[in-house]
């Protein structure tokens, strides 16, 4: 493994440093990871779910991708790995060389290793490393280690998240539902989740593996962050990469100065040199004539050699001492220390708190029970209604024959006034309006639409003069604001609006 390649800062890093490590490679090379990874999981979801729905079991396609999910694995962990020493694959090199070797690893990987909570901080050990299978698995044992834990978690909160992305997609749905359908559609999804068709099925089937294209390679990424931080921590990398750029900066720096060293000194270097070698020789017992001049022109044996060692240990600066006197009861007490009582008023306060805070739990925990009847009593009927309500078919289509709009009376004034002094206001101002839109439509040729709106109205009547235009428009805000707003007109605005209107498009006449 050439570490001197490595794109990334070797350091020591936490479990979850080094997992944000491995999401943000991934993030780097998106294109790289997504490209060949839906080129590949599409076909085989496409022929999978294929294959399912013609044995009849179109739900076993989704277990089906899931158990597979080591074999897509090997997409990003390729990438990765590459990328990781500045290499990037195509798409062509990635789905030709990710499934080079690690064969028999994935075995293991697909059967009792399936379920294993560390997949991804294991999966590079077998797949990148290879080797037999004893090494390998002690190579497991070690690089886990105490990252074990931590890669579990990542597991279950990815779980959690694509869990989250598959509701979320299939809540998508909900949003465009008015609130008038939404209690009908959720009787109709009960229904269908408990006999589902084949092609929701296949919908369900598509938001699982929309999900975890999304978010697996993500999981890889991290498993591989986790692997390189544990090995940088196990094998030192860090610390042979500073070794070897302090090599490499004392040779670009001191290399022609050290040359120039080792030319001048090389004579001394070898005096020195054999000077050393003579002094590590060891001493014949025989050869008296150095030991004489070594140690003086009396020496005769050996024990004069013992002696003089002797003597230089018996040297007080070699050895300094000094005498310290303390005073020591001859018969010390062996004092037990004694657990300290608390008073009898204070054991007492603490039992009644005790006691007030026992009765407190048991009285929420009766309130509790008391509120979950209560909202099963107030809830049940809904609940059954929703279940097990039956299906009602819709009823057929009533055929009806559309009555004759009432012709205007030839009166006008006189049928609105009319109406208003016997009480009814809002059939006076209808009146008004209908006779007022008939005699725009008059006088501009224009045509509604059956059921036409007020607005529509107003857009029409811009083909009046500016006097008809403005007595046309209070007609139509007083009507709306008794239709709509429940705001009768008084008396005097009543007349004057009816006065304007009726000079306005000569009813008068």
């Amino acid at each position: 493994m050439r570490i001197d390649d490595l794109t990334v800062a070797l350091r020591p890093r936490s479990s979850w440093e080094a997992i944000e490590l491995g999401t943000a490679l991934v993030r780097r090379h998106a294109r790289a990871i997504w490209r060949p990874w839906l080129l590949l999981t599409l076909p085989a979801f496409v022929l999978v779910n294929a294959a399912c729905w013609a044995l009849g079991h179109p739900g076993v396609a989704m277990f089906v991708m899931w158990w597979l999910k080591p074999v897509f694995d090997r997409l990003p962990l390729f990438v990765l790995s590459h990328a990781v020493f500045g290499e990037v694959p195509d798409t062509r090199a990635t789905l030709r060389g990710a499934f080079r070797g690690g064969g028999r690893a994935m075995i293991g990987y697909l059967s009792w290793r399936r379920l294993s909570p560390a997949r991804a901080l294991l999966l590079p050990v077998d797949v990148l490393e290879g080797g037999p299978a004893a090494q390998a698995g002690a190579r497991r044992r070690v690089l886990a280690g105490p990252a074990y834990g931590v890669a579990s978690l990542c597991l279950l909160v990815f779980a959690n998240f694509e869990a989250a992305l598959v509701f979320g997609f299939a809540g998508i749905a909900l949003l465009f539902i008015p609130n008038e359908f939404v209690r009908a559609a959720f009787q109709d999804l009960w229904l269908q989740m408990r006999e589902a068709p084949a092609w929701m099925t296949l919908i369900e089937n598509g938001l699982v593996w929309a999900a975890t294209s999304v978010l697996e390679p993500f999981y890889v990424g991290s498993g591989f962050g986790q692997y390189l931080n544990r090995r940088t921590e196990i094998e030192g990398w860090d610390i042979e990469l500073a070794f070897r750029r302090l090599r490499a900066r004392l040779l670009d720096a001191a290399g022609p100065a050290l040359l120039i060293a080792c030319v001048l000194l090389a004579p001394r270097l070898s005096f020195a040199a054999e000077r050393s070698t003579m002094a590590q020789c060891p001493l014949p017992v025989h050869d008296t004539s150095m030991l004489q001049r070594a140690f003086g022109g009396d020496y005769r044996d050996a024990r004069g050699f013992e002696h003089a060692v002797e003597k230089a240990y018996q040297d007080p600066r070699l050895h300094p001492q000094r005498k310290v006197s303390t005073w020591k009861p001859k018969h010390p007490e062996k004092r037990e220390a004694k657990p300290q009582r608390l008073p009898d008023w204070l054991i007492a306060i603490g039992k009644a708190i005790a006691s007030i805070g026992e009765v407190t739990l048991w009285a929420i925990a009766g309130a509790l029970v008391l509120l979950l009847v209560w909202l099963l009593y107030r809830w049940w009927p809904t609940l059954q209604s929703i279940v097990r309500e039956p299906r009602v078919p819709p009823a057929p289509p009533v055929e009806q024959a559309v009555a004759e709009p009432v012709p205007l009376p030839r009166d006008i004034v006189a049928s609105v006034r009319r109406l208003w002094a016997a009480g009814h206001a809002r059939d006076a101002l209808a009146l008004l309006y209908r006779a007022a839109v008939e005699a725009m439509l008059g006088a501009t040729d224009r045509v509604l639409p059956p059921g036409a709106t007020e607005a529509q109205c107003l857009r029409a009547s811009q083909a009046l003069p500016e006097s008809p235009r403005r007595a046309f428009a209070r007609v139509v805000r007083l009507w709306q604001y008794a239709a709509w707003a429940e705001r009768v007109p008084t008396d005097d605005e009543f007349e004057a609006v009816l006065d304007d209107a009726a000079l306005q498009f000569g009813w008068r006449a």
